[in-house]
């Protein structure tokens, strides 16, 4: 009795009755024969819903299920697999307590696996765990499709954020929602679209897109139309790193403007189109090229080269230094409260309207025509950090697992690792031991 307990432990099996313990040669593994208890009553379930149903056959002899490890070898549980005759699912095999249906590893095997899976790679995963990496993207999904059903992400949202992440080459993309107040992936679809989206707000249901009450985003048209049609009511919050990055794309254009005219002239210089041999390694088009990072860095970062650049610039190209204050100006207001941020909002608006550099009057009907989003995200300090961490995590379930074949896999290992609800490792009753 002492050592069907032990093998109890060792395999985490419950409700099941030790016949025998055997060392198979052949296979180089251990045998641990076993029956379900008589009060379990598994043999007269369906293994698909669970509900009792009558014997059919005894089925096709007896099967092995994959279980922890015991030391250098590999484990298997045997016992008889029966078939039953359920009302729904028609002839099929009988539930057992050790393992799920249609699956080839016990509980503990698949509760390791899936552990392993969201902490490192699938080739250690494959390694360590003695499986092929076909079957940890299988235990993956089964692992995820018991845990969903069991709680509902989407319960309790109030502030969102929404972005959409490339997981593949060949834009493929993932839309993702990401919970505010939690820091956790809700919703993941293959698509980046409004379709794609309206089938997030459509599982929500009516009644909880009427509880959001932020949505921050990116100024993607498709994110807007499909949030203004399910949450009306909610506030559109502008991502200040996206509008930010508009600015330092408009500087980028002038500085490439400004490098042309600079080579323009030393071309001009020298009497028409003959080019030296080599590339002059100082002069204003030089200057001017290598000053990208000193005017798209912040100011406290700059070095005393990047700060003598921004000093010839300021010198020698009034409008590329006119273009540098406009983004630098445009920054900052995200960090003035509210009252006066709206203020210098306007006056920036009009600056950049009378600048008369193109990329910036440009720039200012955007700002100009998101105005209430950005103002917003002052007000209510959102931004889609949270979403970029998530994405950023994604990324790297996607590098470690050196690319998925479908979305699906991709979805079901990032829910699992980002939705709030990581496996356990078997047997470990303190959250930090399996952590």
């Amino acid at each position: 009795m002492r050592e069907a307990r032990i093998w109890r432990q060792v395999l985490g099996v419950e409700k099941t009755v030790i016949e025998g313990v055997d060392f198979d040669a052949t296979a180089v593994a251990v045998i641990v024969a076993v029956r379900p208890q008589a009060r379990a009553r598994s043999r007269s379930r369906c293994g698909v819903c669970g509900r009792r149903s009558p014997g059919y056959d005894g089925g096709t002899g007896r099967r092995r299920w994959r279980g922890p490890d015991c030391g250098l070898v590999r484990t298997f549980i045997e016992a008889d697999a029966p078939r039953v005759s359920c009302r729904e699912h028609g002839v099929t095999v009988a539930a057992v307590p050790w393992a799920r249906h249609r699956a080839g590893h016990t509980y503990s095997f698949d509760q390791t696996v899936a552990w392993l899976a969201t902490h490192t790679s699938k080739a250690a995963t494959c390694e360590v765990m003695r499986t092929a990496w076909r079957t940890v993207g299988a235990i993956v999904d089964r692992v995820w499709a018991d845990t969903a059903p069991a709680r509902d992400p989407l319960a309790g949202l109030r502030r969102i954020g929404i972005d959409e992440i490339s997981y593949k080459k060949g834009h493929k993309y993932l839309t993702v929602v990401v919970d505010h107040d939690s820091g956790r992936l809700v919703w993941a679809a293959p698509g980046r679209d409004a379709a794609t989206l309206s089938g997030f707000f459509d599982r929500l249901g009516p009644e909880r897109c009427a509880k959001i009450t932020h949505v921050t985003s990116d100024a993607a048209g498709w994110i807007g139309s499909v949030v203004a049609r399910y949450c009306p009511d909610a506030i559109r919050c502008a991502d200040p790193f996206h509008v930010v990055a508009w600015a330092t794309e408009a500087l980028d254009a002038v500085r490439r403007a400004a490098w042309n005219r600079a080579r323009a002239t030393e071309t001009a210089a020298r009497g028409g189109g003959w080019k030296p041999r080599r590339r002059p390694k100082a002069g204003p088009a030089q200057t001017v090229k290598r000053s990208r990072w000193a005017l798209l860095k912040n100011p406290d970062t700059l070095n005393a080269q990047q700060r003598a650049t921004l000093r010839w610039i300021e010198l020698h190209d009034p409008v590329l230094h006119r273009a540098y204050l406009l983004k630098e100006t445009l920054r900052l207001i995200f960090q003035l409260p509210a009252e006066q941020a709206a203020t210098e909002l306007d006056r920036w608006i009009g600056w950049a309207r009378r600048s008369r550099i193109p990329a910036f009057v440009a720039l200012q009907k955007s700002i100009r025509a998101h105005k209430p989003a950005i103002l917003a995200a002052i007000e209510h300090g959102l931004s889609n950090g949270r979403i970029e961490s998530v994405n950023t995590k994604i990324r790297l379930i996607t590098r470690r697992g050196f690319g998925f074949h479908t979305p699906e896999a991709v979805i079901a290992l990032a829910m699992l690792s980002l939705g709030g609800a990581r496996p356990q490792l078997p047997g470990r009753t303190h959250p930090r031991m399996s952590q």
